[in-house]
């Protein structure tokens, strides 16, 4: 009886949301509603222990183990699944309530949409935003190139199964969303603007790095990506719980060194700058392939991992100023990380650079300065005071307008190796990103500068904020 009355009670309330219902036939009597069958299931309930609570109870575990065990254990079923439309109907109706307009700076997280090219040489990089992201929105995107026009359908939506494939193989909270464009970067602002929906749209564009290392291939060093079967149902679609066609199979090998690249740096450079212009946050990383121990099953203690935070912006030694917003939200994202559950154990360190000479005990003052600024943000970090003068002595300033751009090799070859001797054993880097020239001529300069400066430095993530992320009001 109290089943019966339960089910009655779940048809009232869902009938005018479902629409895929063939026949509804309504009940004999005038007064059926949620109101008389909530009734009923107390009633049931009530009459229930007062014949019998011991005989009552242990009917109520029994049918709690029953519904588990169908839960968990049932086959899969080709007529749909009731949890989705009652997920679709609550999903709108809490995205509707998530106003735009009420957003405060106290309840920012990160939602960051990750551009991948290709997911072999990417799955490190998953698997760390994966860690980053910390309750926020989390989309990986990725630009397939091509003209509808001269296509016979959409290429894109086949590709969706895989892309889902892999997210659940890599165990990460995250969306996917494609596009099929003639460039990279016009596909990119085609995501930044349109993926998400109301107040969860990605704040934060992420990119891996433009550089000449050879990739690596992690399919080929996961068992995970090489033991996929394929099964397919009757009608030759897909079955939900068995493996995918294998992952290895559709996505296509890592770009060789000599071969062709889809993406120019002029047009790598001028992602940043559109993302920027649109006011996104711009992150970039490099060498995560050589990152140990994300993935679900690792082993690895966080208490043995350091990360290591340079708040300055090294290509400028001139700026001194370690509060501005692009300093602040690369604090924020370090200290989100340190936040996460593999993370929370590792130990955070920042390094303020100071010019000794020039400025005598003025980095005492400015010590104190800074670690007052930790404790109001409660972000808990050893600091470590970084003379570079001997660096900065190599930078050049040079008075042509054309040339304001330009850093001495010299410069750039000692600001690697001032950050190779202090966090050569970090497990990742925060290092500032500066913003790019708008001069489109200086787009390769500004790369090659930026790759100079965090050559074979290990697992870096370069962040260039523009958006506040910090409050110290009540």
């Amino acid at each position: 009886m109290l089943i019966v009355s339960l089910c009655f009670c779940f048809r009232c309330v869902w009938r005018p949301q479902c629409f895929a219902s063939v026949v509804q036939r309504d009940p004999p009597f005038q007064l059926f509603s949620w109101h008389t069958c909530l009734l009923g299931i107390v009633s049931c309930l009530v009459m229930m222990f007062v014949i019998n609570p011991m005989y009552s109870s242990g009917s109520i575990v029994l049918l709690l183990l029953l519904l588990l065990f169908l839960h968990y254990k049932s086959p899969t079923s080709s007529w749909g699944y009731i949890s989705q439309a009652l997920i679709f109907h609550q999903v709108r109706k809490y995205l509707l309530m998530l106003d735009v307009r009420k957003d405060h700076v106290k309840f920012w997280r990160p939602q960051i949409l990750l551009m991948v090219a290709n997911p072999r040489s990417s799955c490190q990089l998953i698997l760390f935003i994966n860690q980053l992201k910390k309750g926020g929105l989390y989309v990986l995107g990725h630009v397939q190139l091509g003209d509808l026009d001269s296509l016979p359908s959409d290429p894109v939506q086949q590709q969706y199964n895989f892309w889902l494939r892999l997210v659940d193989k890599l165990g990460v909270k995250a969306f996917v969303d494609l596009t099929l464009s003639l460039s990279v970067r016009q596909g990119t602002q085609h995501l930044l603007r349109i993926t998400g929906l109301g107040g969860m749209k990605p704040n934060t564009l992420i990119l891996g790095f433009y550089d000449s290392c050879t990739p690596e291939d992690f399919f080929l060093q996961d068992s995970a990506f090489c033991d996929a079967s394929m099964e397919l149902g009757s009608e030759g679609e897909y079955n939900f719980g068995v493996d995918l066609p294998s992952l290895q199979a559709h996505f296509p090998p890592v770009r060789h060194v000599e071969s062709p690249r889809w993406l120019s740096p002029e047009e790598y450079v001028g992602i940043i700058s559109d993302a920027i212009k649109m006011n996104k946050n711009v992150c970039v990383g490099r060498y995560f392939f050589q990152l140990e121990g994300e993935d679900k099953d690792s082993k690895v203690d966080g208490s043995e991992r350091t990360i290591d935070v340079w708040p300055l912006n090294l290509l400028q030694p001139g700026s001194r100023d370690y509060e501005d917003v692009c300093s602040l939200f690369l604090l924020q994202m370090a200290c989100v990380l340190n936040m996460s559950n593999k993370w929370r154990h590792a130990r955070m360190r920042i390094f303020l650079n100071v010019e000794t000479e020039s400025s005598d005990q003025g980095w005492v003052v400015n010590e104190e300065t800074f670690r007052e600024l930790l404790k109001k943000l409660r972000i808990r970090a050893s600091i470590k005071i970084v003379p570079w003068d001997s660096v900065v002595q190599h930078h050049l300033q040079p008075e042509e307008e054309e040339a304001k751009q330009a850093l001495s090799e010299d410069f750039l070859s000692a600001v690697n190796s001032m950050l190779m001797e202090h966090s050569s054993q970090a497990a990742v880097r925060f290092l500032y990103l500066p913003r790019p020239s708008p001069q489109r001529s200086q787009n390769r300069q500004y790369l090659a500068q930026v790759e100079a400066v965090t050559n074979s430095l290990g697992p870096t993530l370069l962040i260039h904020g523009v958006t506040p992320v910090t409050s110290t009001e009540l």
